[in-house]
């Protein structure tokens, strides 16, 4: 497949051009070409150091350190793209030098362009982190959650057997990357949870919306310190299971999806633990 079809492929299954205006990433191609060949994809939660040199090992490409220290052409390697839901630049990038430069210059170096979905990829109603999270849970009824500008970014929906908290909490922990973190549970609602809103990664920003949605359970990455107030006055129960432990869905199915295309597939797991 040619490079340019497999990133306008993503860009129109993902509606990426609707969300042009609410996102601070500029989502699709961040860094390289659009032309040349593609074989394998390398999929990942964020763009980083780490994950790049990653992707370019998994290809047979060099490494960030051997590519500093060799002026010689890359080498040849499956890995051509690499796909992230955090990219590199979020709303704007002045100067590459530093932290950016050291993690543009191999995908530059090896010829591996870094195509990107953040709230894309987060608000897609099948494909998405809140989508497989809701997968996970098994909840029916799904209806759009999370408004952010004219899009949603969550999913609401309801477990057709009714859950306590503690199991929720429980199973979160077990399915999840959470690096041995655990899921924080502020168990300040109903001890049965039937209606659950889901919006992964930073998302208790929309507490007060799932709270008028009639939700049980907020479920989302991370929190902020003043939620435990506003979920305790609210009655909600509120699960922090980790930003990355939650966003991991969306790529590994975009990753699924490529397979289908009939490309070769990478997937990068590098758990934070937050």
């Amino acid at each position: 497949m040619d490079r340019a079809a497999f990133f306008d492929r993503l860009d129109e299954e993902l509606r990426t051009d609707a969300y042009a205006d609410i996102d601070a990433s500029p989502n699709g191609l961040q860094v390289g070409r659009r032309e040349g060949d593609l074989e394998t994809v390398a999929f990942a939660v964020d763009a980083a150091e780490a994950t790049i040199d990653a992707a370019i090992d998994a290809g047979g490409h060099e490494s960030r350190s051997d590519s500093l220290a060799s002026q010689n052409a890359p080498r040849s390697g499956d890995a051509d793209v690499l796909v992230t839901h955090h990219g590199l630049v979020w709303g704007g990038l002045d100067r590459v030098t530093g932290r950016e430069y050291d993690r543009i210059e191999p995908l530059v170096k090896n010829d591996v362009s870094l195509y990107v979905s953040h709230l894309p990829l987060d608000g897609h109603p099948t494909l998405g982190n809140a989508a497989g999270l809701a997968d996970l849970l098994d909840l029916s009824a799904r209806e759009s959650f999370g408004e952010i500008g004219t899009e949603t970014v969550g999913l609401l929906g309801e477990r057709d057997d009714p859950i306590r908290v503690g199991a929720l909490s429980e199973l979160l922990a077990d399915e999840l990357e959470t690096g041995g973190e655990g899921v924080q549970t502020l168990a300040f609602g109903p001890e049965e949870v039937e209606r659950v809103a889901v919006l992964t990664g930073s998302g208790v920003d929309w507490l007060d919306e799932a709270v008028a949605a009639g939700a049980d359970a907020l479920i989302t990455g991370e929190g902020k310190q003043q939620v435990y107030h506003e979920a305790r006055e609210a009655g909600i129960n509120v699960l922090l299971a980790g930003h990355y432990a939650t966003e991991t869905f969306g790529v590994r199915s975009l990753a699924a999806l490529a397979e289908e295309w009939g490309l070769e597939t990478v997937f990068v797991d590098h758990p934070t633990g937050l």
